[in-house]
This record gives structure tokens, sequence and C-alpha cells, in this order.
């Protein structure tokens, strides 16, 4: 029986251990290896005329040549065929590929050529050769890794005074082919950071298994080694494409050494060209990306490798990829929110109506650039389209009730009762507001509003404000506290006579302009 083929390393070590005229039994035990395979090898030295110690120009492969020169199969001298390392390793990011698979498929293509145990041995040699990043095993599909560029790029955003902002680079790069993706934005901002990954999902159209982020503030509410708590956009938007997140360790480099190369490409590839051109926007820093990028992806070959990233891409990422949803992602924010007890929810200076049953509860309200949802406990209770921060009220019928009842205490006749309290004025007062609304239900927040202020200011001042507020027309609540705050209420307020002459100005519009 053939001795077993041994490494290089292990050759080195029985001529060495031969010249101080060790026993090939002692080698054999102290190496760990059958005597057979020793003296086989110590047979083949003496014959190419290898002692210790090697020439110091002999490296492994030269070794190895000396050693194997006169092995001889039943068919005679051969020569073994190597294998296409490169595609190997290309063929090892497949799907359900292994090295057994390609070592059969190398064997029926190459009768007679390596063992499995010299073909893995042969390959992890030739993965060495490879960088970091390349040496890591990313399944087709698998994983897009995505970070920002630590330096950015100058725009001049005003041509007469010559004032220049930083453009932000994002960089996203697929794990298996290194297909890589670069956008500018002005921010590292939540909006900006959704935007540029629908981009990316867009630009290698489809949807990865996974979406591997650093532990940037903007993705990650709290960075933790075992469960870190993603940003509720952020992974709304996960949702949207049927993907996860899967946030690199904290102090764990490893976990993103791909995106880590990509942004040192980027930034010698990209930013190192473009450092002697000016823009004057973002669409000319991104059209000058793109170029650039072309370029990196489908025109200069990955080295060791000899393939572009485009072609693997197309040969191994783009068949594993997830299709894309019908859609993109509309970009989203969430509020926590209390109800008030006009059954109404206040986001961005302008209310929105629950249903009144949900007054005083806490609900979510997720906000798009056209629409307003609101949830409570993960149901969906109310839709309105999204208005400006005008201090006034979207009430959908619906939500109201049929006829004045208690919401958690609170009545028009209480609110009443408790203005009577105060005083006449103040009655009054929160009689016009609740009829200059549409539904009295939505003065209910102004009144109670007036009805405490006599908690912090006392009933006298909050009665002489009221009586100034009516006589000034001003039926709000920032009208009375800005009353209070100023001290207007000690002062009288200045009445026009009813039979008074009208005032005539350009800048006033009379009341035809209101008709």
């Amino acid at each position: 029986m053939p001795a077993e083929r041994i490494t290089m390393r292990q050759a080195r070590e029985i001529i060495r251990l031969k010249s101080t005229s060790i026993s090939a039994h002692e080698i054999s035990r102290r190496l760990g290896m059958p005597r057979s395979t020793v003296r086989e090898t110590l047979k083949r030295a003496e014959s190419a005329g290898l002692s210790w110690p090697l020439p110091g120009d002999m490296n492994d492969e030269a070794l190895e040549a000396a050693i194997y020169a006169n092995r001889r199969s039943k068919r005679g001298h051969r020569r073994i065929e190597e294998p296409d390392w490169a595609g190997v390793h290309r063929d090892l990011k497949r799907k359900h590929v292994t090295l057994m698979i390609l070592w059969d498929e190398y064997l029926a293509s190459h009768p007679g050529g390596y063992s499995y145990s010299r073909f893995c041995e042969l390959y992890r040699a030739f993965e060495k050769t490879l960088s970091v990043t390349m040496r890591q095993t990313h399944a087709a599909g698998e994983r897009l890794f995505v970070d920002y560029a630590g330096d950015g790029v100058p725009v001049v955003i005003d041509r007469l005074s010559g004032e220049v902002r930083m453009a932000q680079i994002f960089v996203a790069v697929l794990g298996a082919s290194s297909f890589t993706f670069a956008k500018a934005s002005w921010t590292q901002t939540l909006p900006d950071w959704i935007d540029a990954h629908v981009s990316a999902l867009e630009a290698i159209g489809g949807v990865p298994q996974l979406i591997v982020p650093d532990n940037a503030k903007t993705a990650i509410v709290k960075a933790c080694f075992y469960d870190p708590q993603v940003n509720r956009t952020y992974a709304d938007m996960a949702t949207h494409y049927g993907t996860a997140l899967l946030p690199a360790r904290p102090r764990k480099p490893r976990d993103k050494a791909k995106v880590e190369s990509a942004v040192l490409i980027v930034e010698r590839w990209l930013l190192g060209r473009l450092r002697r051109r000016t823009f004057y926007s973002l669409a000319e820093v991104n059209a000058a990306i793109e170029e650039m990028l072309k370029n990196l992806n489908e025109e200069r070959p990955i080295r060791r490798l000899g393939v572009t990233r485009r072609r693997l891409f197309e040969e191994i990422d783009r068949p594993a990829l997830n299709a894309l949803p019908t859609e993109p992602y509309e970009y989203c924010e969430w509020r926590l929110r209390r109800v008030g007890i006009d059954y109404h929810v206040e986001i961005d200076a302008h209310y929105y109506s629950v249903p009144y049953r949900f007054a005083r509860a806490e609900v979510e309200a997720r906000l798009t650039a056209r629409g307003v949802e609101i949830f409570h406990k993960g149901e969906r209770i109310a839709v309105h389209l999204r208005m400006s921060g005008n201090r006034k009220h979207t009430t959908t019928p619906e939500h109201m009730p049929s006829s004045h009842r208690r919401y958690a205490g609170w009545t028009i006749e209480r609110i009443r009762q408790d203005a009577r309290k105060i005083g006449p004025a103040t009655a009054a007062l929160c009689e016009q507001i609740l009829e200059a609304r549409p539904h009295p239900e939505q003065g209910y927040r102004a009144c109670l509003g007036v009805v405490r202020l006599a908690a912090s200011y006392g009933i006298e001042r909050v009665e002489a404000a009221a009586e100034r507020a009516i006589a000034i027309g001003a039926k709000t609540y920032g009208s009375i506290k800005s009353i209070l705050d100023n001290k207007l209420d000690r002062k009288p307020a200045r009445k026009r006579a009813a039979d008074a002459a009208p005032i005539l100005h350009t800048n006033i519009r009379g009341p035809r302009y209101y008709h």
C-alpha cells in the first residue's frame, strides 16, 4: 500500500530530525505519523539527493517537486492536472456546493488527479493568497454589508461666496461577489440612510437575506453584543423588503471586514480620482460616482480571481436574491403619543381624531410624507392625510360619539360648571370657544387648559384675563396664557366706541375680502 502523501512542512521536519541520527521509529512517534510514511519520505529524499540543511532558495513547491519527481503510477510517469482554483473559490460561494462535490467533478474530468486530502490542502494554500475579506465565506445572495465612508466629497453650494458643504458617501457591498454600490447624500441621518438602502436594493435588482449595518446611532437605538435594538423605521424598511437586519457585533471588526474593504476601495478608487474635480450639486457627485462604479464593477477584474465583480454578481449573487416588492419602501417615522380627552392626537402641531373610545389611551403614530396612521396595541385605528402644523383639527365623523357622553370624567357640562366657578367672564369665554368650533368636542382641550390656569395664576387673574380676551377678541388658550404671562390682565383693555368711524388703510382687507 503506498505511503500517505504529507505536507512539505512535515517533510522538512522528517529530514531535519533524521540529520540528528534519530531513528525512523522515533521520528514517527514524535510527529504522530505512520513509520511507513516516514521511511518512504526518507527514501525519496535520499533519491533526490536532499540533506539537512536544505538549500535556502528551496521553497515548498520546489521541495515537493524534488521528493515526488520519481513517483510512478501503474501507467508510468504522469503529470497531475491542476484544478482552476479561482473557479473552485467562486463555486464554493454557491448554495449547497462543497469541496467534496468540486473534488468529485475534478476527478471526473481528470482521472488519476489529486486525492481529496491533497485537493483540500492545495485549495487552502491558494485561499491564503487571497485578501482577508475574500477568504471569508459568504453564501450567494446572503448578505449585503452597508456603511458610510469616513471622508466626504466637497460640494460648492454657493458659487458667489464659494461656500462648501461635504457630501456623505454611503457604501453597500454584496458578500459573495463583492459587487459595490455607492451614493452621495447630504447627511447620515435616518431619511438619507433609508433612501440610500432603497437605492442600493434597486441597483442590485433584488433583496439579500440579511443586511449587515455597523452599530451607528442612525440604525441602532442601543448597541449590544447579544441583542441590539434596531431603529423602528429601519426595521419597518427591512420588513417591507422581506429581509432581516444583523448588526455587526461591537468590537468585532471581522463582522464587517467586507464593507470596510469596500469603503477603502471607494475612498481610493472614487474619492482619490475625484479630488481635483469641482461639484456644484449632489446630482453631479452621484453622476460621477455612477461612472466610476461602472468601471470598478464591470471593467476591473478582481486580483487572483481574474473576473469582474459584475460577472461574479451575475453568476453567483443575482440568481440567489429575492425579488423586489412591487412598490419601493416609503420613508416613515414612528411617534409615541397619548390621545387627549377630545379623542384627538397631536402630531407636529396638528390634531388627528381617533375613535372616541380610545380617549387617553397610549398609541403609536406612523408618519409618511402624505399620511398619518395611528395604531393601538398593533391595531390600526385611524388613517388621515397628513396636514400642516396649523393647530387645527382633522376629524372623521365616525370617530365622534352619538351624543355628549363622558370621556374619562369630562363633558361639556362639567367644563361649563368649572368655568362658572372661576367667574362669569371665564364661563362666557369657554362658551364662545366651544361655539366657534365645528364640533364642540374640539374645544375641550382649549377650555380645559383655560380652567387649569387657575391653579397656577389664581382665580382672580384668570377671570381678569378672560375679560380682556373677550374685549380684544382673543378667544384661544394661547391668548389667555400670553395675557397672564405678560401681566396684561392687570391693565384695562382699550375699547373703541361703537359709533367710531371705521379705520381705512390700504393694508386692511375689509369684510368684502372674506365673502
